[in-house]
């Protein structure tokens, strides 16, 4: 938990009460508006259509403005920048930050990068993001895969264990670190002080995706902060559970096993040169809400929630998990502001609860699968929005006779998930490669990944013998509304696999 309070002022006596880029982008819009020569071409909205001012707002475009030579100046000297990020990484006991505006996909990428290269051994928990293994590819990276730990009664996979991460560094223990994916999208988390307690003893770090724990830091009462659980590098999407602007992310770092000199080169590397100010005007004024203000937002937000939770429970057909998920051979902890809510009693499944919540209510879930609509609560919500959700949730219920059958997706077992790894994720992507009917893709290496989306978790990776039950799985998920968009064939009538 942070040591910055409403006090406003870290242990390094930095002003919470501030917020650089804010301030300058303000300075900026008074002083210049009309006088640039620079892009942005539209100059601060004069060149837009009045058609989209109308949709977007003219504040939109008078904010989008140059961080180099507009925001600061050319050698960047007022480090405007420099100086947010600084009370970022106090604000969550970290020893640096780093914005980005390429979201959690690039800044993850960047942190790999930072640990491993061309076919050095990386252990990497198998329930990642597609964006991990987008850096295997990239980077050429061997994975050593650490498996996670399934639940096969719900269907889940948790994050590993300290156990399982250490008999894998046991297995290839010249791996140079570990990437952990805690919490994963429905919530669950991992022992990250036991993980990194097993990496620092051989020497290498801990990598945690934590792209949907930026709000951890701020409330004692949520689960384990990576950073204050002995982390290494920790990213984070600001956009998820926070209050950033889609595509805003912070990655944090600490110790001397992650050198921030290389960290840094990696995110110039893969980063894009025209950031967007929008998103680190966002990333600033979200960190000032929460230093001076958010243990009493959170608060509010853990007690709609627990109250939230009892009120659905009520309802028939409906079961909010919370302590199903935990305990021996499941997760170490889980975040009470995600709401796992296992629809199967309705006699339907969380694809059609998912549709019809959008289509009948205007109410948009963070992720559906063949049982569970996941409902994602934050410090923005209130009785209304929960008001709102339950009603809705009351009507479905009242209607268990009449809504769509349940699905028929077949689900693979723990082994059915555990693919053979024989090519780097690399030489399987960029090597030759041909496209074959689904039916016979299997025993096959394959060439892409196949990730369900949300939350992007590849069931295949490149480089992977395909596995039958696996294919299974994806024939038949997407019959029933699974939707999986980084094949090349969106129909998954055919996979991409090495060509033989």
């Amino acid at each position: 938990m942070s040591g910055v309070t409403a006090a406003q002022a870290g242990p390094a006596g930095l002003d919470h009460s501030r917020a650089p880029v804010l301030e300058a982008l303000a300075d900026y819009k008074r002083r210049h508006r009309g006088r640039n020569f620079s892009p942005p071409g539209h100059k601060q909205g004069g060149g837009v259509d009045p058609r989209v001012l109308d949709v977007l707002g003219e504040d939109v475009f008078a904010s989008d403005v140059l961080a180099l030579n507009g925001l600061d100046d050319r050698r960047m000297s007022q480090q405007v920048l420099g100086r947010a990020q600084e009370l970022m990484a106090d604000a969550v006991d970290a020893e640096r930050a780093y914005f980005s505006t390429c979201g959690s996909s690039l800044s993850v990428k960047s942190a790999m990068l930072a640990v491993a290269g061309p076919h050095e051994k990386l252990l990497v928990s198998r329930n990642a993001h597609k964006s991990v293994v987008a850096g295997l590819v990239l980077a050429g990276i061997d994975p050593v895969w650490v498996e996670p730990r399934f639940d096969a009664r719900w269907h889940f996979a948790h994050p590993p264990g300290p156990e399982e991460v250490a008999e894998a560094f046991d297995r290839e223990p010249s791996a140079r670190g570990m990437v952990l994916i805690t919490p994963t999208a429905y919530g669950t988390c991992a022992d990250i002080a036991g993980v990194a307690e097993v990496c620092h003893r051989r020497g290498r770090p801990l990598v945690v995706d934590e792209a949907w724990g930026a709000h951890l830091p701020f409330h004692s009462d949520l689960p384990s902060w990576a950073m204050d659980a002995g982390a290494d590098v920790c990213v984070t999407s600001v956009h998820k559970m926070g209050g950033g602007l889609e595509q805003g992310s912070v990655f944090h770092q600490q110790g001397g096993l992650v050198d921030p000199a290389v960290l840094k080169l990696r995110e110039d590397l893969l980063g894009t040169t025209s950031p967007s100010v929008l998103m680190y005007a966002a990333l600033d004024g979200w960190r000032r809400h929460m230093v001076q203000d958010g243990t009493r937002l959170l608060d509010r937000a853990l007690e709609l929630a627990h109250s939230l939770r009892g009120r659905i429970a009520a309802l028939p057909g409906l079961r909010p998990l919370s302590s199903e998920l935990t305990g021996p051979g499941g997760a170490f902890e889980y975040d009470p502001l995600v709401l796992v809510l296992d629809v199967a009693g309705l006699g339907t499944s969380g694809y059609a609860v998912a549709d019809l919540l959008r289509e009948k209510w205007q109410i948009n879930v963070g992720l559906a699968d063949h049982r569970r609509v996941i409902a994602n609560l934050t410090h923005a919500d209130d009785e209304d929005s929960a008001g709102a959700l339950l009603g809705a949730l009351s009507d479905l219920a009242g209607r268990s006779g009449t809504l769509p059958g349940p699905v028929d997706v077949r689900l693979p077992s723990p082994e059915g998930l555990r693919l053979e790894t024989v090519m780097l994720p690399r030489d399987a992507y960029f090597g030759p490669a041909e496209q074959v009917p689904i039916e016979e893709a299997a025993g096959r290496v394959a060439a892409e990944p196949a990730s369900p989306y949300p939350p992007g978790v590849p069931v295949v990776v490149p480089g992977e013998r395909i596995g039958s039950e696996a294919l299974e799985y994806l024939r038949t998920g997407v019959a029933a509304g699974l939707y999986v968009p980084d094949t090349a064939d969106a129909s998954l009538r055919t996979l991409r696999v090495v060509k033989e």
